[in-house]
């Protein structure tokens, strides 16, 4: 079958993907002039099922799970898997009491547990929660990567444009582009930032529990952090807005001082589709099959949604 995917990001790259392993012709057509050009670049790239549950539905948890070891099958050796650290300031260790009630696969760690997991953090914290088995990759080298391996297997890429021909199946994964079209479909802005710094080393995501403004700090190469996210009931990219670049650098600067002598390399804005209950949905409305709906999910959820996706195309007759 001869599948069209509109849509070049995390969503319509994983869906090309399993219609390849599944034996279908794909062909991407994305706006856009390079794959993973929307929010999926600004994402964190957290595979963190357990720690998505304190806020998420429990479907998250148990879609998500497997997300580690389909990257890690789709992209050798582009999975961290350290886990994730949880942390709060002394005077709000009950978020971290809170947080273990809400979550599963942690274990508490102390001082000298957190010392040993992160150096950089000894004496910082009394208490952490550490998820063992959580995994991170770093979205735009996994985009450009998964973008890579689809040309490898033949899938064609028309970019720049957002029409296709000659299919027997599409697919519209175009996100936030789909907002109006999908009925309830909602943006939620999510902003970020990048710093650069020698005078930190981390090894694993880090998420700081704070009342106001709860961060979360990956590490990537070349003593790169990104930082996020906010999460801001608007359908408007465009540029960080002022209030959401301080309570970022604040945030940043809580978990460790040195944050403070960072040089602010990035900073970047996008609009994250949601429902209502702000789970991805796969449905059929008309002759396209919709996938969309990440919220924050995107990386974590993706490959179970495309999995959906393929299974729903393959149970209605051409």
């Amino acid at each position: 079958m001869r599948a069209l995917v509109r849509g070049a990001g995390v969503a319509g790259l994983t869906v090309a993907f399993e219609l390849r392993r599944h034996g279908h012709a794909v062909e991407i057509v994305d706006r856009t002039a390079r794959a993973g050009a929307g929010a999926s670049g600004l994402a964190g790239g957290m595979l963190a099922p357990f720690c998505e549950g304190e806020s998420a539905p429990e479907a998250v948890t148990r879609l998500g799970r497997a997300a580690a070891e389909w990257w890690e099958a789709a992209l050798p050796g582009q999975v961290n898997r350290d886990g994730t650290l949880v942390v709060a300031p002394p005077r709000d260790t009950g978020e971290l009491t809170r947080f273990a009630a809400r979550t599963a696969g942690h274990e508490w760690l102390d001082e000298e547990g957190i010392a040993a997991l992160e150096p950089a953090l000894a004496g910082r914290f009394r208490k952490a929660l550490f998820f063992r088995e959580e995994a991170h990759l770093d979205p735009r080298k996994a985009l450009v990567a998964l973008h890579a391996q689809l040309v490898k297997d033949g899938v064609h890429f028309r970019l720049g444009t957002s029409s296709g021909k000659d299919f027997d199946a599409m697919f519209d994964c175009t996100g936030p582009a789909a907002i109006g079209t999908v009925r309830g479909l909602r943006g939620v802005r999510g902003e970020m930032l990048y710093l650069q710094t020698s005078e930190i080393g981390l090894s694993r995501p880090v998420r700081l529990l704070h009342p106001r403004h709860p961060i979360y700090v990956v590490p990537r190469a070349d003593h790169r952090f990104m930082v996020g996210a906010t999460m801001i009931e608007a359908n408007e990219g465009g540029a960080i807005s002022a209030r959401s670049l301080m309570e970022l650098l604040n945030a940043a600067y809580a978990l460790h001082p040195s944050f403070g002598e960072a040089r602010v390399i990035e900073t970047g804005a996008g609009v994250r589709p949601a429902f209502d209950d702000n789970l991805p949905r796969v449905v059929r409305i008309g002759d396209a099959i919709h996938v969309n709906g990440f919220y924050r999910h995107g990386f974590l959820l993706a490959p179970a949604m495309a999995q959906e996706a393929v299974s729903l195309l393959e149970r209605v007759p051409a």
